[in-house]
Parts: C-alpha cells; structure tokens; sequence
C-alpha cells in the first residue's frame, strides 16, 4: 500500500513524496527495507533531511477514562542534504532495525485490532511535511509464537490485544508504551480466573513475559489482579516442552494469594525460563510449527470483532494533530494519507 502526498507546507508546485515499503511482513528486533520517491515540484528544492518514524496507536487510562492517541516510538534519519531539481525523480533506498519490543500486530495471518505506521518526514527549505504514511505489519517472534501456541494447546483462547501508555515497573521494558494480549481462561483455570493478560518484552538474547491473571472472588473474598514475570531465552526454542513451561507459570499465577499491592519473590526455575515474584500491582505504570488446536481459530475469530478506531487523545501524550493526521488510516478510511502537522511529546 503506498500514501502519496503534496508537500502542504510549500503549497502548489512543492515536490511529493512516495514511500514503498517491501512486501513482507517484520518481526521484532529485524530489518524493516523499502524505497522513499521523491519527485520534484515547479521548483528546485533544497531537501535537508528525511526521517522515518514508527508511530503506533495507544491506550492510556486517565481520570476520565481511556482515550486513544499516536505515539511516535522510534526515527530513523535516512537521507538529505541534496538538491532535488525541478520534475526530477530521485529514490532513496533504506534499511532500519525495528525495536525489539515493537508490538505484534498480526497472528497466524489475523489482524489483532494494533496499529502501526511508518510515517515518512520531508524537511525542505525549514518547512517540514510528515504527511506520508504506511502501515506496518509485524508478526512475533519464534518464542512469542510458540509460547502463545502452548497457551492455545492447554485451551486457551484469544479476546483481543491492544497498547497501554506507561512502563511496566521492575522490568526492562525501553519504549514508553507495552502491548497487551487479553486470552480467554482455560476451562481448567475458568473458575480461578476471568482473564490472562500476556505482555512481551523482548531483548536480543531473552524474553521476558509478563502474565496478569484477573483472579475470581470466594466466599469471603474479593478477586484481584495477580501477576507474575519470567524470562525466557531466544534460543532453543524448538527444544523446550512449552505446554508444560506455560502451564507452570499459570499454576504459580492462579495459587499466588498475597494481598494487592505486596512484592514478593519466587526463585522458581522452570527449565530455562527463570520466575519472579508476583507484583499485586496492575502494571504500575512509571509515568509519573503451527498453532495447536485452539489458538488459530481463536485469533480468527477474536481478531474479526476487534474495533479499530482513534476515539481521542491523551494529554501529554502527543500533539493532537498527529491524531488527525494519521487518523484516517487508523480508520482504515483513506489511503491517500491525512492531513496536519505534529511530533511526539
């Protein structure tokens, strides 16, 4: 898919910009290649510098509930300090590395409702235009898959994913937001609790996983939130017993009994992925082969109701016209691109 746009800022007879990802879809922490096309307007022009940036859509709780607004998580500077001619064509090739936890947007060849974008800014003569924008589609790693098939093979089913503004405490997490991916409980763990909340955080070498169980009431007892971190390697993932590595990790999870908000540490070792203690904590935020049975057609299905949509914008976050910017790709609307201007708080 490819977004052309009139550079606005120097109005009629500025030159455009065309951006041409190459087919195929990335992964966290690889290369991501493609061309930028320049054609030059009425005039020559002075081209100082173009930028990618990687921008995703993000959910942040606030007092007055959740809102949804852009965030630019990485920029690449790839080309500039040229002259572009009147009419003349000029490519520039590029080839950037992705963040290791840039989030999972599709599984199995299903989309989970995540959106991201490559948005390309042309700076010419100190007028600056990012109206050029791409989707982006990323598929996991082979830890993340095959962790997730072990969850599909123990019953586990898929609900939806989606980004959260803020970082996780006591992890190693690098970019200011992290992705959810919300699974229905097994039938063996559907009465201990309502939902499994599975966050990546990835490294070149490990893998931590981050499970959040929605924890049932009792009797005599109120239900809360329990969660638990682990990290796993990158390696060797073919030779690890995953249904069993992950259902230990879910028997650590749902037998946890400490009070909300207490830290406390388990040195358990599950083969090459290591425990660490339950955090009653609901993710502090420091802002202030091929799926088993199950998983596959849960992700179908759960993916098909997934809405996507910018419904507005979080204070602090980012300009609010990079929103409708790039709102109308969000929406799935227009492939022409949007129109403002903006940058990343």
């Amino acid at each position: 898919m490819v977004f052309k746009r009139l550079l606005g800022s120097l109005g009629v007879g500025g030159p455009t910009v065309d951006t041409v990802l190459t087919p195929g879809v990335a992964v966290p922490g690889g290369s991501l290649s493609g061309q930028v096309h320049l054609l030059g307007g009425t005039d020559d022009f002075d081209i100082e510098h173009i930028t990618l940036e990687f921008v995703a859509r993000v959910g942040a709780e606030h007092e007055d509930g959740e809102s949804h607004g852009a965030v630019v998580f990485d920029r690449f500077l790839i080309g500039g300090g040229c002259r572009l001619p009147a009419g003349a064509e000029h490519s520039v090739p590029f080839t950037v590395t992705l963040p290791w936890e840039t989030p999972v947007t599709e599984l199995y060849g299903q989309g989970l409702g995540i959106v991201l974008g490559v948005r390309t800014e042309l700076s010419v003569a100190g007028a600056k235009d990012t109206g050029d924008l791409d989707p982006l589609v990323v598929g996991p790693l082979p830890v993340q898959e095959a962790i997730l098939e072990a969850f599909g093979r123990l019953g586990f089913g898929f609900r939806s994913a989606d980004l959260e503004y803020g970082r996780i405490a006591g992890t190693g997490q690098q970019l200011p937001f992290y992705q959810e991916i919300e699974l229905a409980p097994s039938p063996k763990y559907a009465h201990t609790v309502n939902e499994i909340e599975v966050t990546f955080l990835a490294t070149p070498g490990d893998m931590e996983v981050i499970l959040e169980a929605d924890k049932r009431g009792g009797l005599f007892s109120d239900g809360h939130d329990a969660v638990t971190r682990f990290t796993v390697s990158q390696d060797g993932v073919h030779h690890q017993d995953w249904n069993a590595l992950v259902d230990g990790w879910m028997r650590q999870l749902v037998e946890h009994r400490a009070a909300y908000g207490q830290h406390a540490a388990h040195g358990q070792d599950y083969g090459h992925g290591h425990g660490y203690g339950d955090h009653g904590d609901h993710h502090q935020h420091d802002d202030g082969h091929r799926s088993g049975p199950g998983m596959g057609t849960a992700v179908a299905a759960g993916a098909a109701g997934v809405a996507v949509g910018v419904v507005g914008v979080v204070g602090g976050m980012v300009a609010a016209e990079v929103v409708d910017e790039i709102g109308d790709f969000f929406e799935g609307d227009d492939e022409e691109g949007g129109e403002g201007e903006g940058g990343e708080d």
